[in-house]
């Protein structure tokens, strides 16, 4: 394999995880927020911003750079969309409560969505090695 493509995969499986890392974090923020302390919710907020949409951004980079298949790409828009639903769904409260209800449904989805592309990318590189 290249080692541009090689590099790409390998850089984009570390940012896959860091993702993942970031939405168990947000989901256990949130849960600090609900059943310890509400000042947990200024936490929750803070670190969507800083991975939210930077993190699948770079991904597509590194899906590009490492030529990933197209489903790859396919997670990464998910990822995005759901990142964004999160944020509309998260300031929808006070106007919409039954919109704002969908919030953790869609932190389910965004954690499986990172979840699969984890393992997924786990799966091409370890068979591009010729390891089964």
């Amino acid at each position: 394999m290249n080692r541009r493509k090689q590099i790409g995969k390998n850089i984009f499986l570390v940012l896959a995880i860091l993702f993942l890392i970031g939405v168990i974090a947000q989901i256990f923020l949130a849960g600090l927020a609900i059943f310890a302390s509400p000042v947990h919710w200024i936490k929750h907020i803070t670190l969507i911003h800083l991975f939210g949409f930077n993190i699948p951004l770079f991904m597509l980079l590194f899906a590009w750079m490492g030529a990933m298949p197209r489903w790859a790409y396919g997670a990464v828009f998910g990822l995005l969309t759901s990142v964004f639903a999160m944020y509309f769904t998260g300031n929808m409260a006070a106007k919409l409560p039954w919109i704002a209800a969908l919030h953790p449904v869609i932190a389910i989805v965004l954690f499986v969505i990172a979840f699969v592309v984890v393992i997924e990318t786990v799966k091409l590189i370890s068979n591009k090695k010729g390891v089964k």
